[in-house]
């Protein structure tokens, strides 16, 4: 990463932290521009199906109840940075609100989200609470990563050109991309094994967290040296391509 911008690829998080400020826009972030309207499909699609049933989003129950709500009413809806609205493991360890502010800058740039609802969020978007997870079979899309992999790739590949691109994502977020590794400056798909050879699971959702915050805070050092002074008491980071 030294002397080169980058990009790390993130999941979104289940647990999302309620309210907001501004009002959402399908056109809102920094990739409102290039998906403003295949995001619009999707809030369209899911207010049809009145922001959908357990089936599709995963839940039942006050958490249902609550993505009902949610999905039912995203334009307008109140809107929170994505990094204030993810609330989950990866997230809650990656602690970016503890950074120096030069790190938190850096981080709010470099990190981008994949996402079932929004395609692509960089950390500083605003987003509203929603609940659709990548591999959800939304009528007439299809599975949410088929659908949005041709407009997420393209406009992944745009934001990252001449970037070193450092992937974080589990396997269902990843059928949602395709990196041109023409454009990028480098990929680095990333995974985190137990010291036997096994993949990491939930587990190893806060290792996650903390590798993204090692590799923010060390960003100065370039990739490789910044992996090899990663470490966890449990996992270990080893590269896929």
């Amino acid at each position: 990463m030294s002397g080169l911008r980058f990009v790390i690829l993130l999941p979104p998080s289940e647990g999302k932290a309620e309210g907001g400020v501004k009002k959402w826009s399908p056109r809102a972030g920094a990739f409102g521009s290039a998906l403003g309207t295949p995001r619009t499909e999707v809030v369209t699609a899911l207010k049809k199906i009145k922001g959908g049933d357990a089936a599709l989003l995963g839940v039942k129950g006050d958490h249902l109840e609550r993505a009902l709500r949610a999905n039912a009413s995203l334009i307008g809806a109140p809107a929170l940075p994505a990094w204030q609205r993810y609330t989950g493991v990866v997230w809650d360890h990656l602690d970016l609100a503890s950074l120096t502010a030069p790190q938190r800058t850096r981080a709010l740039s470099s990190i981008v989200v994949v996402s079932g609802l929004l395609g692509l969020v960089r950390a500083d978007d605003p987003i509203p609470d929603y609940r659709l997870k990548m591999g959800a079979r939304l009528k007439p899309f299809g599975t949410m990563a088929a659908w949005w992999n041709d407009s997420v790739s393209a406009a992944l590949n745009t934001y990252a050109k001449g970037c070193v691109v450092i992937d974080l994502l589990p396997l269902e977020h990843r059928k949602a991309i395709e990196i041109d590794e023409n454009v990028v400056a480098e990929y680095f798909r990333l995974g985190l094994f137990e010291r036997g050879g096994k993949a990491g699971g939930h587990d190893a959702k806060a290792a996650k967290g903390r590798l993204a915050r090692h590799l923010i805070v060390n960003s100065t050092k370039g990739v490789t040296a910044a992996l090899k002074s990663f470490r966890d008491p449990q996992y270990v980071v080893k590269r896929e391509n």
